[in-house]
């Protein structure tokens, strides 16, 4: 895994930037305006840099991100100055039913099994009736959203091993449900300006924290995805952007 306190400076500017920060707040606000009603009090966790946390900012509506970075947090409160605070999502520093919203961008993905099942449990114990848990689900399928040359490449191979994603949507409405949450909408939004380009995706494969399944599928089985990917065209030109799954669940 990534050391976030180490990548906190420039991590924005290797994940999209503010235009995916951006696609992820109108998609947040679609699901908000569709399924939540008055949400006023919404806590971000796992904020990161609160570059989307800080567009969720709205006349009238209390705003806060917890990260467990360090780094990262020191960021965001650049961005929301006494709104961020340290913490981790399986153990949230939030009060029984003191929020209207809980949002997880980008965050479940990250996390073991264990975990995923605490961190939707401390959702719906921080959650009021009625309240919303939004979260990415399936982060890890964005990339192969939209079918093209690299995609053909890679895509049957990992999903010969890529079998172990604690984030898919079928995995989270179900522990959900265990906590009373039950799934209210969903949306799509664009990873604006994170479409790899075949040379992108050789240096990803070969990278210590690159995807996980790469190490299932062995490193003979990884030369020859970097050798097929050698021979595409157009090396540095981007492929089509990642396209995120979000979901909000509701508490009954």
């Amino acid at each position: 895994m990534l050391d976030y306190d180490h990548e906190a400076a420039h991590y924005d500017a290797t994940r999209g930037g503010d235009a995916r920060a951006d696609a992820a707040a109108r998609a947040i606000e679609t699901l908000l305006a569709r399924a939540a009603g008055d949400a006023v009090r919404l806590a971000d966790i796992g904020c990161g840099t609160g570059i989307v946390t800080v567009r969720l900012l709205r006349p009238g509506r209390s705003v806060i991100g917890i990260d467990r970075s360090a780094g990262m947090a020191a960021v965001a409160a650049g961005r929301l100055p006494g709104r961020v605070g340290l913490g981790n999502v399986t153990r949230l520093p939030l009060a029984r039913g003191s929020a209207d919203v809980v949002t997880m961008v980008w965050l479940l993905h990250l996390l073991p099994p264990d975990d995923v099942a605490q961190a939707v449990a401390e959702a719906g114990r921080v959650l009021r009736r009625g309240g919303l848990l939004i979260t990415t689900a399936g982060k890890n399928d964005a990339a192969f959203a939209q079918v093209d040359d690299v995609v053909a490449i890679v895509g049957p191979v990992r999903a010969r091993f890529d079998h172990d994603q604690t984030d898919r949507l079928d995995r989270l409405t179900d522990l959900a449900r265990r906590q009373g949450l039950g799934l209210a909408a969903q949306t799509t939004f664009a990873g604006m300006g994170q479409g790899a380009s075949p040379r992108r995706w050789r240096r990803r494969l070969a990278e210590d924290h690159g995807p996980p399944w790469i190490k299932a599928a062995g490193p003979e089985c990884v030369d020859t995805l970097c050798a097929e990917l050698a021979r595409l065209p157009d090396q540095d030109r981007p492929r089509p952007d990642p396209v995120y799954q979000l979901a909000a669940l509701r508490k009954s």
